[in-house]
């Protein structure tokens, strides 16, 4: 509210900037602000991971591990206090998917030597023959050979020096990787605010990601955990899910993506859009993808100039931009349509008059209301016009109050002609 514009980015890390009024530069004295990925923050990426442990006063669910074995199955590596020892210890538990849940398969911690130290951190690595190590402790590091069933080892020791630059580099490399996320933020941070609270929504949990949010009275933390906005995308979902949020017309949306429209996909995916809810005391309710947007959130006023590139829905075009008209539609062909809702005429309209232009020979546009194949109230045809921009015009039945249009258009032929605006006269 006060003209500061702030910058969030980041996968694996969630990072920050202060932008200049430039908006091109940013402040060097605060610098890139790496946003720590703490539990109250952003909460813990392994569901239930509470609850886990039967035998667990606590765990430490940021150092902890999740990995996949050479069964198939993963494996959750974890530093806790043991209940009856009072004493840091390291469990492992086995789940079908990275982020768990998890299943104490052994009733009882898996390692208790060598916890003693500061941060226990167990890390799983891999040598050259693919065989995996268990690595645990700070200062003191030690290690213990993995069995096949990746629940038990030989025997645990502290890593010789000879070794320590060897398994030092390895869990380097690990720390930052996709199996070393302990929270649930993963990527595509969107910073919202609302009746003075911050809002950063993202996409959480792994892959595939479902959406998440947390808070903060200001724009630059500290960050609480919120909830689920969207659970996974189930059928038409794709593996990612990257959110938007958007206030309009005293209506707030949330938008996302799938994959459901025919040949989508994971890397072919469509934007959606649903409402978004809050209760009272500020928290998130959960959207259920839909099937869209039913009620519009205004109305299309027909007598003043509308961009052809307002579409509710649309077969078969495209949109392009030029530095005289900015941006129009084109690639038109036989039995495209575009679709705009809630067009409200009022009293009635008598003409309609559109700019467009034709290299070649040209078409029809074809007005209907209320369906693809509805009431046909006119028919505007499209001359060539070697390739200039001219307005048509033609006569329309009247048509009173609320209804959606369809620009159907026809002809033989592929770029019919290209389409920037219209407007209807009473």
């Amino acid at each position: 509210d006060d003209g500061q514009a702030y910058l969030y980015w980041g996968n694996p890390h969630l990072y920050y900037i202060r932008l200049n009024e430039d908006m091109v530069s940013y402040d060097q004295g605060l610098g890139v602000v790496k946003v720590p990925l703490t539990e109250e923050a952003f909460g813990l990426r392994i569901a239930g991971a509470k609850n886990t442990f039967s035998w667990a006063e606590s765990i430490d669910g940021l150092a902890s591990h999740s990995i996949r074995g050479g069964s198939g199955k993963y494996y959750w590596y974890v530093s806790a206090i043991d209940r009856s020892t009072h004493k840091k210890v390291i469990g492992v538990g086995v789940g079908r998917r990275a982020n768990g849940p998890f299943s104490d398969v052994l009733g009882k911690p898996l390692v208790t030597e060598g916890c003693d130290g500061g941060n226990i951190n167990p890390t799983v690595i891999y040598d050259e023959a693919k065989q995996p190590w268990l690595t645990w402790g700070s200062p003191d590091l030690w290690y213990a050979k993995l069995g096949g069933d990746m629940i038990s080892f030989d025997r645990a020791a502290p890593v010789p020096a000879e070794k320590k630059e060897w398994f030092g580099r390895k869990i380097g490399a690990t720390v930052n990787s996709t199996e070393k996320r302990c929270t649930t933020y993963e990527e595509g941070p969107w910073l919202y605010k609302r009746s003075g609270l911050y809002y950063l929504f993202y996409p959480a949990g792994g892959v595939p990601e479902h959406l998440a949010y947390s808070t903060a009275a200001t724009a630059v933390g500290p960050w609480k955990y919120g909830d689920t906005v969207m659970e996974v995308i189930g059928k038409g979902g794709a593996f990612t899910n990257h959110p938007g949020v958007a206030d309009y017309k005293g209506k707030t949306y949330l938008f996302y993506h799938n994959g459901a429209l025919p040949g989508g996909g994971g890397f072919d995916r469509s934007v959606c859009v649903d409402e978004l809810s809050f209760r009272a005391d500020g928290s998130v309710r959960r959207v259920v993808p839909s099937a869209g947007i039913r009620d519009g959130a205004g109305s299309v006023n027909p007598y003043e100039k509308v961009e052809a590139e307002t579409i509710a829905w649309e077969s078969g075009v495209e949109t392009a931009a030029d530095s005289l008209n900015g941006v129009y539609v084109t690639e038109i062909e036989e039995g495209d349509y575009i679709k705009v809702r809630n067009v409200d005429f009022r009293e009635g309209a008598r003409s309609f008059g559109a700019w467009v232009a034709a290299a070649g020979p040209g078409g029809e546009i074809e007005i209907r209301v209320d369906s693809v194949g509805g009431a046909k109230i006119g028919i505007c045809r499209v001359k060539g016009t070697g390739g200039k921009w001219e307005m048509v015009s033609c006569k329309v039945k009247r048509v009173v109050g609320m209804h959606d249009v369809f620009f159907v258009f026809a002809g033989e032929g592929s770029g019919l002609f290209t389409f920037d605006w219209w407007k209807f006269k009473l």
